[in-house]
């Protein structure tokens, strides 16, 4: 599994067995790795880190130290779940870092996408090197890094946070059993694992978050109305049977607003736009076809309670030649 390149002859992990055999094969290459050392791990709680986690833990136990960050960019409530299941439930020696103003600041005015990803990338490398030094031995950095990141950043697509912001001076030498694989792959892994279905098969979400959701330059009041929009969309496709049925399904919303109308009187408020896609290995991926009457209620909730916002958009581009996130 060196390298970033995936062997022609490497089988898909489509099995409980597979994917047993690339546990059994990774636990004993990361002990080879690591030997004595600790790791501290990049957990943001999605299904890549989680199941890097899980594999680290099986791996070296608690040499693993994992830390979460709280950029500001998460979805809501997601810190608190995080908390919940990985300190409470599985026991994992956890650093929660409140770094919200520190990353927003830095963001501040900041338009271009490949400049925001490139900012969350450093910044994240900083705030783990400051928790390393306060720690023994840690010598290996962690990360829920997968094939597409590799092949998108190698291919100029995107730089991900986790491929294109690393810096050339990185202190740390990584630790990415997953590199190889594709999302897929990743989620019949952790089902081997023994990971929870709450886990394994929860909603993908981007490495620089809602930082690539908040298109344009980043403000905290359209940042919040990112966060809400989603938490309805993602309530409304739970109740109606969606969930699980959908690969990944969020909102966008632009640095533009619009005319509308509000209880009579004209207002400016900006668009929130649907992405709802079918996928198996995120390289490619197909639009969910959403009834239109739980278009218009999800229209309805949003635009009643998130403030500042009057349209509702629904976006039908598949990828290609669309990308999966809009930035």
């Amino acid at each position: 599994m060196q390298g970033n390149v995936r062997p022609e002859t490497m089988e898909r992990i489509t099995t409980p067995e597979l994917a047993q055999a690339f546990i059994d094969e990774q636990i004993a290459e990361l002990r080879s790795q690591i030997g004595d050392k600790k790791v501290l791990l990049a957990l943001s709680g999605g299904v890549d880190s989680s199941v890097v986690a899980a594999l680290l833990i099986k791996a070296i136990g608690k040499q693993l130290v994992c830390v979460h960050v709280n950029h500001g960019l998460l979805r809501k409530g997601e810190p608190e779940q995080v908390i919940e299941v990985f300190r409470n439930q599985m026991d994992a020696n956890l650093i929660y870092v409140d770094a919200v103003d520190r990353f927003l600041d830095k963001l501040a005015g900041v338009a271009e996408p490949e400049k925001k990803r490139k900012i969350i990338g450093k910044e994240f490398i900083d705030v783990f090197a400051e928790e390393a030094e306060k720690l023994e031995g840690i010598e290996f950095l962690g990360q829920g890094t997968i094939y597409p990141d590799i092949l998108e950043s190698q291919d100029g697509v995107k730089a991900h946070h986790n491929v294109g912001g690393l810096p050339e001076d990185l202190q740390f030498e990584l630790v990415e059993p997953v590199k190889l694989l594709f999302k897929d792959e990743v989620r019949v892994v952790g089902k081997a694992l023994g990971l929870p279905d709450n886990m394994v098969f929860r909603q993908p979400f981007p490495g620089p978050g809602l930082g690539v959701r908040c298109l344009g330059a980043i403000t905290r009041d359209r940042l919040e109305a990112v966060r809400e929009s989603d938490a309805i969309l993602r309530e409304e496709f739970a109740n109606n049977g969606l969930e699980g049925k959908v690969w990944q399904y969020f909102t966008a919303i632009p640095d533009f607003k619009s005319v509308g109308v509000t209880d009579g009187k004209r207002t400016e408020g900006w668009p929130v736009i649907l992405r709802a896609i079918n996928t198996k290995d995120a390289m490619t991926a197909t639009v969910e076809d959403v009834p239109f009457a739980l278009l218009q209620h999800i229209t309805q909730r949003i635009t009643a309670e998130v403030p500042n916002v009057n349209r509702v958009l629904f976006d039908l581009t598949p990828k290609p030649c669309a990308t999966i996130e809009w930035e």
